[in-house]
């Protein structure tokens, strides 16, 4: 099941999150995963950020595993800038948020080495398959 709410206009289209969101669910093997995911601004994750992470900055995505389900907040006003800033489509840095969203609440992490680097792998695998691209995935 997937619930979303979109806060930011534009708008990004319904198909693509779904898109995204099946391919993130069947490459984990988790496609029964239920996401709620909130698409905002700055100014509002900033304010979720600093209440439930106790920092006061906007940050592109945040992640909650609740329930064996993932609850995803994402900036698109931080994916709009950073998308523009290194030149490919602003719905391909958004993909790339709920990617690593999803990935963090099935257990992937980026803090270590060999674990960042196991993320980034998937992230790669999954927007490859999806056919979107983002530079630092890429790269």
């Amino acid at each position: 099941m997937l619930e979303v709410t979109d806060r930011f206009h534009p708008r990004t289209e319904r198909v693509l999150i779904e898109r995204v969101v099946t391919a993130v669910c069947e490459h984990v093997g988790r496609p029964e995963l239920e996401v709620s995911l909130l698409l905002t601004d700055d100014e509002e994750i900033a304010a979720l950020h600093e209440k439930f992470l106790s920092d006061p900055t906007p940050t592109d995505v945040m992640s909650f595993e609740i329930d064996n389900g993932a609850e995803l907040v994402v900036s698109v006003e931080t994916a709009t800038r950073v998308a523009v800033r290194e030149g490919h489509a602003i719905d391909a840095e958004v993909a790339l948020y709920i990617v690593h969203g999803i990935l963090h609440t099935v257990g992937f992490d980026d803090v270590e080495d060999d674990d960042r680097r196991r993320m980034r792998d998937a992230e790669r695998a999954i927007m490859k398959r999806l056919k979107l691209h983002v530079r630092e995935v890429d790269a």
